[in-house]
């Protein structure tokens, strides 16, 4: 007799700022006939998530969102990242303390519907965890070296040890100055796509900032800081990049259409 398993239940939230230092206005560029911030949304529905919302710092960005349909809410314009919006949207909604919510950022058209729940069904399958998110394999050495490729290092049972814009982990044996040499099936990219339970997505946002966190400018460093446990999920290949440039915005419109 097969025993079917019940698919995970998740909610997803979209930060989804108005503004952006590199590509202005990123979230409303339209890309094969659609704003961002639409294809985003659609990758979410068909997550399977049961709840999606964006959350935004602008109205115009609620205009829009409203216009094709989606739940939106505007969020405070203080806020420094996406967590502390995804947290205010769970906070206003009353969202259970054990509902997991998969931060999505609305700069990511492209990404798989299948990453979003699987860093759900993490989370959902480890009591232990506090967060959940994903990373693959490094193949090339100039990816490893470059500090915009964030790197993660995991323990046995695969929870986080350390993330790092440094060449991680370094392997001792054949380097010398200024020949590193990437350790084989030990280097990973983290893939920045968060599932959290809602008490710890709260507790989270309220937690102040860490120095390793204001050192490496990755929030994740916060949550190792204070003592909160990470569950990777190790994944084939990276997800395509998201929209940061007018050259990721042209890349996009390629693979779209």
């Amino acid at each position: 007799m097969t025993v079917e398993t019940p698919p995970v239940r998740f909610k997803v939230v979209i930060p989804a700022r108005l503004g952006s230092t590199r590509l202005s206005r990123k979230v409303l560029l339209e890309v094969a006939g659609k704003p961002v911030i639409q294809h985003v949304w659609e990758a979410a529905r068909r997550s399977g998530a049961e709840e999606i919302v964006i959350a935004t710092d602008h109205d115009e960005v609620v205009s829009v969102c409203q216009g094709f349909g989606a739940d939106v809410q505007l969020t405070g314009v203080q806020h420094q990242s996406g967590t502390d919006r995804a947290a205010e949207v769970a906070r206003s909604r009353g969202w259970a303390a054990n509902a997991i919510v998969v931060n999505l950022q609305g700069d990511e058209p492209l990404m798989p519907p299948a990453l979003v729940r699987r860093a759900a069904s993490l989370l959902s399958d480890d009591a232990e965890a506090h967060i959940a998110t994903l990373c693959h394999t490094i193949e090339q050495p100039g990816d490893w070296q470059n500090p915009n490729v964030v790197k993660v290092v995991m323990d046995r049972r695969g929870y986080a040890l350390y993330f790092s814009r440094a060449p991680i982990p370094w392997q001792r044996e054949g380097a010398s100055v200024g020949t590193p040499q990437m350790p084989t099936a030990l280097a990973y990219r983290h893939i920045g796509l968060y599932a959290y339970r809602v008490a710890a997505l709260t507790e989270f946002s309220e937690l102040p900032a860490a120095p390793l966190e204001q050192c490496e400018a990755l929030e994740q460093l916060r949550a190792l800081t204070h003592g909160l446990r990470i569950r990777m999920g190790i994944v084939d290949e990276a997800p395509p990049r998201g929209v940061d440039t007018e050259e990721d915005l042209q890349m996009v419109a390629r693979l779209l259409r």
